[in-house]
């Protein structure tokens, strides 16, 4: 199978990648500027450029680049550079994939849990309708510039991901020193639900929608088990074997990121359920927290 993924060089793209390889798949990743060869495929999504016919023929598109969303303060611009950067992106690869005569199987292109935006307790299926927020207003114009490549008839499905926990890198990285500290604790009220995902899960699902073809639209990635953020942090704490009394300071984060971005990705509530991925069959290798945790620290 020969794959194609923007974004490979990321924490899902480069696991993916690897995943892939070690299967015996070809995998060319998409370059910024670079030139099309055996192992690569030129784009520059902020022109609208991209070498099509290195598409020509592919099994399988996976679509994960993008601005990262928590790295710097949620500026006017910097809030314009996540937006274009995935609706431009997604644009550019959903048209050429349109336009080959011979078209891939299958577009994988990503979104967030995001979309649901901040909805308490209520559980969040595929068919949920979207939040109001900026993230969401992101996800929704992100998605639908896939819109070129159902036209087509391309099998599309989109990865509404959760977070993606990993010792390495994300979201869980940035925690593990002050846990291991033992200085980490529940952010804000620790109420808000949490839908994550081991790292192994979301390339396994995402293998799952490329091989399967019931698979198409939306689909929720995230481990069936949602935890609220006080339940997240004693885990990961008992993991460590460390305390997890005091709550996470928060206003020193406000100050460096900003408010509206602590509140979205640290406050927010989305208590997902993965209903597309269980009702075609994927099983989950974590599927409880305690067991992410234990496998991602060991």
């Amino acid at each position: 199978m020969d794959v194609a993924i923007s974004g490979a060089s990321g924490l899902i793209g480069s696991a993916l990648t690897e995943s892939l390889v070690a299967d015996g798949h070809r995998v060319l990743k998409l370059t910024r500027g670079g030139v099309t060869g055996d192992d690569a495929i030129g784009w520059d999504p902020e022109a609208g450029r991209i070498d099509a016919p290195g598409l020509e023929g592919l099994d399988a598109i996976v679509h994960l680049a993008g601005e990262g969303i928590g790295e710097k303060r949620w500026s006017d611009e910097q809030k314009k550079k996540i937006l274009d950067s995935r609706v431009r992106g997604t644009a550019v690869l959903a048209a050429a994939v349109a336009s080959r005569e011979r078209k891939p199987r299958v577009f994988v292109s990503g979104s967030a849990i995001g979309y649901y935006g901040s909805c308490g307790n209520n559980v969040l299926t595929e068919d949920s309708p979207p939040g109001t927020d900026y993230l969401a207003q992101v996800c929704v114009a992100w998605e639908a510039q896939t819109k070129a490549a159902i036209e087509a008839g391309v099998r599309t499905v989109i990865t509404r991901t959760g977070i993606v926990l990993d010792a390495h890198g994300g979201a869980l990285a940035k925690m593990l020193l002050p846990f291991k500290l033992g200085i980490g604790g529940r952010q804000g009220s620790g109420k808000q639900w949490m839908s994550w995902v081991a790292l192994a899960d979301e390339v396994g699902a995402i293998r799952h929608a490329i091989d399967n073809e019931s698979v198409s639209g939306p689909i929720n990635i995230v481990a069936p088990n949602p935890v609220t953020n006080a339940d997240f942090a004693h885990a990961l704490g008992e993991a460590l074997h460390r305390p997890t009394v005091l709550p996470t300071p928060l206003l020193p984060l406000k100050v460096r990121l900003g408010s509206e971005l602590v509140e979205s990705l640290l406050l927010a509530s989305q208590r997902g359920k993965p209903a597309q991925l269980e009702a075609t069959g994927y099983e989950f290798r974590y599927d409880t927290l305690a067991a992410a945790l234990e496998a991602i620290l060991s």
